[in-house]
């Protein structure tokens, strides 16, 4: 990490500012709203392979998941048969759906992927993973010890969870749900640690 990095504390003002931007950027907004569309209304549950396909292929190219299988991830959430979990905010299906057994026998850990799955079944119940908020958190607690959990925890679901609402709450960020705390985030995530390509 680098050491001069400057990241403007979180708080109010600061997520208004993001969600502000969120809501101004076009392709990210339309893609949420099409996504949203395709796992709650169009094909809401789980049990058909076809239309379980299609999600998983949407989802790997609006969010670019290096899903290189999608028939066989496909495969893997119909035979788990998924939506009694969902239904009944079960957050340990998220691990579940991230482990698959590839073609060849190798098992892959596709985390990123299943929390944003579950994420666009529930929004309000199963947050979204991935490395930029990784990098804030782990920052945040590096810098306010708003929590105390090493970098595996955040691939725990009910860990990495529970590690949100404790920062929710320790930068007294309540009056946001998480889905809104994870497009700060994110965003924030991105502008601090941007990639290396």
């Amino acid at each position: 990490m680098k050491k001069d990095l400057k990241i403007i504390k979180p708080s109010q003002e600061e997520v208004e500012y993001y969600l502000k931007l969120w809501d101004s950027l076009e392709n990210y907004t339309l893609q949420e709203s099409s996504l949203r569309k395709l796992f709650t209304k169009t094909y809401p549950s789980n049990n058909d392979l076809d239309d379980v396909l299609i999600k998983v292929c949407s989802l790997n190219d609006f969010y670019s998941t290096n899903i290189f299988s999608p028939f066989t991830v496909a495969k893997h959430i119909v035979k788990l048969k998924i939506d009694d979990n969902l239904k009944q905010n079960d957050l340990t299906i998220v691990n579940k759906i991230a482990r698959i057994e590839m073609n060849g026998g190798n098992t892959k850990n596709f985390y990123s992927f299943a929390t944003k799955y579950c994420s666009h079944h529930k929004p309000a119940v199963y947050p979204i993973y991935d490395s930029y908020v990784d990098q804030m958190l782990v920052y945040c607690k590096n810098k306010d010890n708003f929590d105390f959990f090493s970098k595996e925890d955040l691939k725990v679901y009910v860990q990495y969870k529970k590690i949100l609402e404790n920062f929710r709450k320790f930068y007294e960020l309540e009056m946001f749900d998480l889905k809104q705390i994870d497009k700060y985030l994110w965003q924030a995530g991105k502008k601090y640690f941007p990639k290396k390509y």
